[in-house]
């Protein structure tokens, strides 16, 4: 090994548990290994299990900024260890993670490495035919944090769907979900199928991007399911109740835990004319509008920023909450979505008509529009919590069959 990392690495014996189908594996570092049962280790630092995977192929990898082993990106990893690594596909945000939300993404070179890269976020999606010419496998390996709406997952499902169509294999280097306590929120409805929501499940739905890659090979999410040989490289010491605190941004506008945390709560209010605080240095942790003076003193004022280059109310006072002092294990403690920020400024904002923009989004946010109408009708929090509870149920149901931890 050329890397000191892996010397430590190559001294685990490392088990393979298989799932019963000949064409989906499960890799995990065996219990009897006496590691440090303190510290989860993402799929990536299992290196001496998928490192004999990728050797004389031609990988492509799906990675971006998060993909690191112990501060160093994958990509130099399997460089080191004299990988041939022939293309990268980057997600939304690019592949180092600094581009705005929504932002289309042009096709590059790494300078770093000379090795094309392809974005797989605004013209298109899913990798093509040509995009896959001369590569004989893919490694997936991003940082998910367990919402619906976060697109890493629709990234995912759509490599593993044209991997499936060329018959390549797939391998996902599995990570924490540091929200993967959490399962609630409305069931995703067909007809509200978009980039920000692609399979039936909640907005939190308590599972590992290796977990949910299982789900949606045995759901039949995609098209030719049955062709996918999909590997799974599993996380150590980890559990669904863990903190986990991520070591870099999984995107430019969560910083840290606590954004983290309140994402799946706030996200909603990207569908409002309310600011989550975007282009400010406290993004998704503060919420605000212009029309709320006279119920809050606290203000912050949008500008653009890096990774908000046009933010929402720019240049205005925003009045609002300061939620960046939450402590996280008060807000799991609730392990339940807060919509009560939802439904106040709803109540408390004078033109309800613009509330809602007209573009639909918040019902593409909420698979549905039901959230939307029953905050119009002036229904309270339980009401429309009740609204979901059945879906919910029948998907928690469902996702215990491809769970690798408790």
């Amino acid at each position: 090994m050329k890397n000191i990392y892996y010397i430590l690495f190559s001294l685990l014996f490392i088990g393979i548990s298989c799932s019963g189908n000949k064409h989906e594996n499960t890799i995990s570092i065996n219990d009897k290994i006496n590691l440090d049962t303190s510290v989860i280790y993402p799929g990536a630092y299992s290196v001496t299990k998928y490192i004999p995977l990728l050797q004389n192929k031609n990988v492509a990898l799906v990675v971006n900024q998060s993909s690191l082993i112990n501060g160093q990106h994958l990509m130099d990893t399997l460089m080191s260890l004299d990988i041939q690594v022939k293309k990268i596909f980057a997600p939304e945000h690019g592949f180092r993670g600094k581009e705005d939300p929504g932002e289309t993404i042009d096709n590059s070179i790494d300078k770093k490495t000379g090795i094309p890269v392809v974005s797989l976020y605004g013209k298109k999606t899913k990798p093509t035919k040509e995009d896959l010419k001369g590569i004989d496998i893919i490694l997936y390996d991003i940082q998910d944090v367990g919402v619906r709406f976060y697109t890493y997952i629709s990234t995912l499902g759509l490599v593993m769907e044209a991997a499936a169509q060329y018959g390549l294999p797939v391998i996902v280097l599995d990570r924490p979900n540091p929200v993967g306590y959490l399962i609630d929120g409305p069931v995703l409805e067909k007809k509200f199928k978009s980039f920000v929501g692609m399979y039936p499940i909640p907005v939190a739905y308590g599972m590992t991007i290796g977990e949910l890659a299982r789900m949606i090979k045995g759901e039949n999410w995609i098209e030719n399911t049955g062709n996918l040989d999909l590997t799974v490289i599993s996380c150590t010491n980890y559990r669904h109740d863990k903190m986990y605190d991520l070591p870099v941004k999984p995107s430019p506008n969560l910083p840290d835990n606590i954004a983290i945390t309140l994402y799946p709560s706030l996200c909603f209010f990207e569908g409002t004319t309310v600011s989550v605080g975007r282009g400010t240095d406290k993004p998704f942790k503060q919420i605000g509008h212009p029309g709320l003076k006279e119920y809050y003193e606290y203000f912050f004022i949008p500008e653009p920023n890096e990774g908000s280059k046009h933010p929402k109310h720019i240049g205005e006072k925003c009045y609002g909450i300061d939620l960046s002092g939450l402590k996280i294990k008060d807000f799991r403690y609730k392990n339940k979505l807060d919509l009560s920020y939802l439904i106040d400024f709803y109540n408390k904002l004078k033109d309800k008509d613009k509330y809602f923009k007209e573009n639909g989004w918040i019902d593409k946010l909420a698979g549905t529009d039901k959230l939307r109408k029953m905050i119009i009708a002036g229904k309270n929090e339980m009401e429309i919590r009740e609204s979901w509870q059945k879906k919910l149920e029948k998907f928690k149901q469902k996702r215990e069959k491809y769970l690798l931890y408790k």
